[in-house]
């Protein structure tokens, strides 16, 4: 794993949004634990990490599965979880530490942005409306349009193809393992800024660059233009 990063060899930077761009990850377990909770399933903090960086659906199918809930069929409970997201952002939305000035920074150089989540389109513009960074963004692209999520590759590679980047020139900044693997396999570099409230997680190292913050990422792109 490296830390230094010549930004001049890529041509776009693209995002993650959940624990990259704003605290969604705490969000989410609200969202779920109020949704699931009133289906009789009280999920703990381990559980909710079993299925980090996964689409919705993807996750409210995993834990119907598990539970076998009656009476309500998995697309009510994923609309549920998602209405009450936006809720909770709109509530709460706030950068997470470095992010408004690493944003400006790849703007004010010429540096194409991009955004690719596994969080549904409604959530996307949520975000980005709330946290008011939407001018930024060339593009976004939500996995609810790809076949599979990730750590599938779509999302990415479909994200470069709108953007018209190779992926080879392409920097995705993520902070999952589901993610990293994803960016990995569209052949992109990773640069990972762990989510504070995730477990220690070893695999974590497969991303070619690692920063605690944004802030120490936007410090070290300085440096070496």
């Amino acid at each position: 794993m490296e830390n230094k990063i010549d930004l001049s060899n890529f041509e776009a930077v693209i995002f993650d949004m959940d624990g990259v761009l704003i605290d969604s990850e705490p969000l989410w377990k609200i969202a779920m634990a109020e949704v699931f909770g009133s289906l009789g399933s009280n999920l703990t903090k381990k559980d909710f990490q079993k299925t980090v960086g996964l689409r919705i659906d993807e996750v409210v199918a995993f834990w119907h599965a598990y539970e076998g809930w009656k009476g309500v069929s998995p697309d009510e409970v994923e609309k549920q979880i998602v209405m009450k997201m936006v809720d909770l952002i709109e509530e709460n939305a706030a950068p997470l530490e470095g992010v408004v000035e690493t944003l400006q920074y790849l703007s004010q150089n010429g540096i194409k942005i991009g955004l690719a989540t596994s969080s549904y389109e409604v959530l996307i513009q949520t975000v980005l409306r709330e946290l008011k960074i939407a001018e930024h963004f060339e593009f976004y692209h939500s996995a609810e349009h790809e076949e599979f999520g990730k750590p599938h590759p779509a999302v990415y590679l479909t994200l470069a193809e709108k953007l018209n980047v190779s992926p080879l020139k392409c920097l995705v900044i993520e902070d999952s393992l589901n993610g990293i693997v994803s960016a990995k396999a569209a052949r992109m570099k990773v640069v990972c800024i762990p989510e504070k409230t995730h477990h220690p997680e070893p695999k974590l190292i497969l991303a070619d660059y690692q920063f605690d913050s944004m802030t120490a990422f936007l410090a070290e792109v300085k440096t070496s233009r």
